[in-house]
């Protein structure tokens, strides 16, 4: 069976639900050996597709010529060609990471982009089966290869990863609406069909350079572990097949734990402290809780300590807050007019919820006309501790309203306040330490009250 065959074969097996019939195919080409083998074997197979191309500018006089052959390629199969060129040194630098990161995010932003635009194009509009969110989305297909797909198992490997990261690159990405038709095959077949068909390519030389991490894994680290293990390369390919189908187990019983433990409200993620201590095994079903709320593997200890640490203690990703509440740990997203639970640090002046804001002001107890309405409460200080939390109101909530020595459950006192159920439902409540401090909008805590012996007084306005 030559490579042709072979190549159908795969496609068959991988995508069943995409034929040349019912999809049209944004093909990503460098213009080196592995996206030219696949340009040629999709125009061979009878596929509609387009071209794009990245001119990255890293390497002078070698980029434009890429971008030269790619165009000079669509010529000849008589495909629509997409060029956008880079400033991605400046965009690595701006955004602190290496030139190889900022390639990918630019690259897979802009595919995205591309595709997305010519899958509104009405004449565009087809079918591509079950499998994909949208009927009428187009595919981005990558011309990845077996021996990325080692290369990238070892890296995740020796990174540091889970068992998502050992099952190595994927064939078909449904949410970037992404396909890799040549996973299944290894470099040197790319390079022998190649040579067969008399197929012209570029050579990136700085593929030959260890400067870069997978260069390094490619050049070096592999060959040197092929003297030992001389079939060290198909035997990561068996084991990513075997961790594939490990990892279809492990999603499974992940799915039970999360099932079991999580409660979403909104926008938020609600778990129960008691029922998490005791989930088992803790560190793997935390992680995989918090990875999709943009946190580290790292944090993953710094969560467990949090199941244990005092009222108000929290961690926070670049988007999200792990906050510890009582017998709960809440999810929350940093944007607080999205938020339902908002940590206030001491200092902080303006807070935006959903409805509406609190402006925080420090006074000097002396000298000042000091009145309390139902906008403004002014908080002797040195009874509260930081950081507040503000969130809704909820069923059990109780305080002491200003002026009571007895407490009062909320639902008993927005009875008395004659509340609707709308305006009780939309009730919310700032809290120092487990203890309710002001019913925004109504009343105050009494036992938060300023008194002749106040020395520091935080004046609260709602907006």
């Amino acid at each position: 069976m030559n490579l042709q065959e072979k190549f159908v074969q795969y496609w068959k097996m991988e995508f069943p639900h995409l034929s040349k019939e019912n999809c049209h195919l944004l093909l990503a080409v460098s213009g080196g050996v592995d996206s030219v083998v696949l340009t040629d074997l999709l125009v061979k197979t009878g596929f509609e597709f387009s071209i794009a191309h990245c001119n990255f500018q890293l390497r002078g006089e070698e980029s434009s010529r890429d971008e030269t052959f790619v165009r000079s390629l669509g010529e000849k199969y008589n495909k629509k060609v997409f060029v956008k060129t880079f400033d991605t040194s400046t965009y690595a630098i701006a955004n602190k990471i290496s030139v190889q990161v900022a390639a990918r995010e630019l690259r897979y932003a802009w595919f995205k982009e591309v595709n997305s635009e010519m899958s509104n194009m009405k004449d565009n509009n087809v079918f591509l089966g079950s499998r994909l969110s949208t009927p009428d989305s187009r595919l981005i297909v990558t011309a990845h290869h077996a021996d990325d797909n080692i290369e990238t198992v070892l890296i995740n490997f020796f990174r540091g990863t889970g068992i998502q990261g050992l099952k190595g690159i994927q064939a078909f990405q449904q949410e970037q609406q992404l396909i890799r038709p040549l996973l299944h095959f290894r470099k040197e077949e790319l390079l022998q069909y190649a040579k067969e068909n008399d197929l012209y390519y570029v050579e990136d030389s700085s593929n030959s350079s260890d400067k870069y991490t997978r260069n390094y894994f490619r050049n070096q680290l592999i060959p040197s572990v092929k003297e030992v293990f001389n079939n060290a390369e198909e035997n990561v390919l068996n084991t990513i097949e075997r961790l594939k189908e490990a990892e279809i187990l492990f999603s499974q019983a992940i799915a039970v734990h999360k099932h079991k433990l999580i409660e979403e409200k909104g926008n938020e993620v609600h778990i129960p402290v008691l029922k998490l201590k005791k989930a088992e095994p803790l560190r793997t079903i935390v992680w995989e809780i918090i990875k999709n709320f943009g946190f580290f593997s790292a944090q993953t200890e710094e969560v467990i300590k949090l199941l244990d640490a005092d009222n108000g203690s929290y961690i926070q990703s670049a988007s999200y807050r792990i906050i510890k509440n009582r017998k709960w740990i809440f999810i929350a997203p940093l944007q607080t007019t999205v938020a339902a639970h908002i940590l206030i640090e001491a200092g902080e002046k303006t807070i935006i919820f959903a409805k509406g804001s609190l402006l925080l002001e420090m006074l000097p107890s002396s000298g000042l006309p000091i009145k309390d309405s139902r906008l403004t409460v002014n908080i002797d200080l040195d009874k509260i501790k930081f950081p507040l939390l503000l969130r809704p109101s909820k069923k059990g909530d109780y305080f002491y309203p200003l002026g009571m020595q007895k407490k009062k459950k909320l639902s008993r006192f927005f009875i008395d306040q004659k509340l609707s159920l709308t305006e009780k439902e939309n009730v919310w409540v700032l809290e120092s330490d487990k203890r309710i401090v002001w019913v925004i909008g109504c009343r105050m805590d009494d036992r938060c009250k300023i008194t002749t012996a106040t020395r520091n007084i935080l004046q609260i306005t709602f907006r």
